[in-house]
């Protein structure tokens, strides 16, 4: 979206957490608890990200398809444990998605 965004949490504050992992990835977020700032529009990259928990791990989803490249996620039993064949349903869709094991 263009213009920016501002997000406050008043529950859980470690929640930002994911904002550090989409920056990688090209996002311009800036976390100044409870709030974070996001600017858009900006174009995102695949990276070597981390899912920190379920939320996390479905917004680098979303952010890994929208962006260029390949991403790639690392921890994903966090989204695995909230969201049934994320991945069939994704490529249903016309996703290019898939899993591979990285010893």
């Amino acid at each position: 979206a263009e213009g920016t965004s501002s997000v406050t949490e008043k529950i859980y504050r470690a929640r930002f957490k994911h904002c550090f992992e989409l920056e990688k990835m090209g996002a311009k977020i800036q976390v100044n608890e409870p709030r974070a700032q996001i600017v858009g529009p900006t174009k995102l990259r695949g990276t070597h990200v981390t899912a920190t928990d379920l939320r996390c791990g479905a917004s680098l989803v979303i952010a890994g398809l929208i962006g260029e490249g390949i991403t790639t996620i690392h921890e994903i039993y966090h989204i695995d444990r909230g969201y049934d064949n994320l991945d069939g349903k994704l490529e249903a869709m016309g996703a290019k998605i898939w899993r591979e094991v990285i010893d």
